[in-house]
């Protein structure tokens, strides 16, 4: 099988509303300041309703890691689920647009296309509250076994596993990527998916992951410690390969018992943290795929990370690719 992406992502299909807040609205609406809440369909319309005017744009974290990828040069393809609705069209047009495969039928009849009410406030924290909406019904009949077999990594977002039927896709999607040779990536998407999921993620990475993105909160709460260090050091024995991200302090890779640091990449002004993972994960995989050093791959990464948290919104608004360019990488 030819390899016709660098990357495929599997993931929640979600239209994004960004908006700045207060500290005060986020007490006033009950929100826990820089965390991830589901709301269902009546709460996401209550609080869209009270929200500052926003930026509206299509989102997700496979998604946006995948144009991430795309602003680098790379090759992706998205797996997620819309509804036939405009949001749902909007989304779609939006993958086109960046140049990514997503071919995956809308939902008819079910929910309407998930959407994430994003606030951020002065100090760049974002607050997310998401509606899942048609995203929850990606199902192992979803996932394309062309599309995984001719991906060098597939790409699996740790929030899908609050649904079960998207559990069974990732397990469905590992074993057609492992049996074709391809290499599994995780992240684990918020530290409060891994509180719900603890048992069942360390199962999945120790059984199924070949590369593991999480940052510092997210891997502190899979192993149930506030050090940092400790953390990294249970986490040596079931990972082949991690990369760790701590914000302003850089981010750590671990490989074959080699630990590599990376700087953080200087921004001017951080304006909106919203989807700084997401093109992390965009940058080291891009490197990865294309067989650059790991130490490039985590430059690439930081320096995918550092454009996205100068603007709102979660996706690169500058080419990344230029970018490198321009630092040598």
């Amino acid at each position: 099988m030819p390899d016709l992406y660098d990357v495929a992502a599997i993931g929640n299909a979600i239209v994004d509303v960004i908006a700045p807040a207060t500290d005060d609205f986020l007490a006033a609406n009950k929100l826990d300041k820089g965390a991830m809440m589901l709301v269902d369909q009546a709460q996401s319309a209550a609080l869209y309703a009270k929200m500052a005017q926003g930026v509206e744009t299509s989102g997700g974290s496979a998604a946006n890691t995948v144009a991430g990828l795309a602003s680098f040069g790379g090759r992706g393809a998205f797996m997620g689920k819309v509804a036939d609705d405009f949001l749902g069209e909007v989304f779609r047009h939006d993958m086109a647009a960046i140049g990514a495969r997503f071919e995956n039928a809308a939902l008819i009849g079910g929910p309407a296309t998930a959407i994430s009410m994003i606030n951020v406030t002065p100090d760049a924290q974002r607050t997310m509250c998401t509606y899942l909406g048609a995203s929850v019904e990606f199902t192992d009949s979803d996932v394309d076994a062309a599309v995984v077999e001719a991906a060098k990594i597939v790409y699996l977002e740790g929030y899908l596993f609050d649904a079960e039927a998207a559990r069974r896709a990732f397990a469905k999607a590992a074993a057609l990527a492992h049996g074709a040779g391809r290499m599994i990536a995780l992240t684990l998407s918020d530290g409060f998916v891994v509180e719900r999921h603890r048992g069942a993620l360390m199962g999945f990475i120790e059984g199924q992951v070949d590369l593991l993105f999480a940052n510092e909160t997210e891997i502190c709460a899979l192993f149930q410690t506030e050090d940092f260090d400790a953390a990294v050091s249970a986490l040596r024995p079931h990972v082949k390969l991690a990369a760790i991200t701590r914000s302003a302090a850089g981010s750590v890779i671990l490989s074959q018992g080699e630990r590599l640091t990376v700087k953080a990449e200087q921004v001017e002004k951080v304006v909106d943290t919203t989807g700084a993972g997401d093109q992390y994960a965009a940058g080291f995989m891009y490197g990865l795929s294309r067989g650059r050093p790991l130490q490039q791959c985590g430059q690439l990464a930081s320096l995918a990370a550092a454009e996205v948290i100068s603007h709102y919104g979660p996706r690169p608004q500058v080419s990344l690719q230029d970018l490198a360019a321009a630092k040598g990488y």
